[in-house]
């Protein structure tokens, strides 16, 4: 009877920590690091909207969604990035979508980022043409 009760338990704690590695799995940042977008080469932006951000820097264009809505980015006509804490201590200023990496207006809470992914010139473009029709 013990090794009944054992053997629930600890399935009920393992449930949890299978299902929190599942969800992590579905999300990849990108790689190798020299794919992600370098924080100092941005030289067009455009907030998409309030959980999508599009940056260009130089011929690379990537889309950046935010894990939750994120009503005042761009404020100011201000976009900053925060690259994770493992980036910044070797000063590499690159975002991936990984954990710790945020954007945010100036003067404004930061907002984690989810997920960022290289798209292509018509992708790019397209975003860029609904956010220009959002504002």
């Amino acid at each position: 009877m013990k090794r009944t009760h054992a053997s629930v338990l600890a399935l009920l704690f393992a449930l949890p920590t299978g299902i929190l590695c599942a969800q992590d799995a579905s999300h990849q940042p990108l790689r190798p690091v020299s794919d992600c977008m370098r924080i100092d080469r941005i030289n067009d932006w455009a907030v998409v909207n309030d959980r999508t951000v599009i940056v260009s820097n130089g011929p690379n264009r990537f889309k950046v969604t935010t894990q939750t809505s994120c009503p005042r980015l761009g404020i100011g006509n201000s976009l900053r990035f925060r690259a994770a804490a493992d980036k910044n201590s070797i000063g590499l200023s690159a975002i991936c979508g990984e954990t710790g990496e945020s954007v945010f207006a100036r003067d404004q809470p930061p907002c984690a980022i989810a997920s960022v992914e290289k798209i292509d010139k018509p992708a790019y473009e397209k975003l860029a043409k609904k956010a220009e029709d959002a504002h």
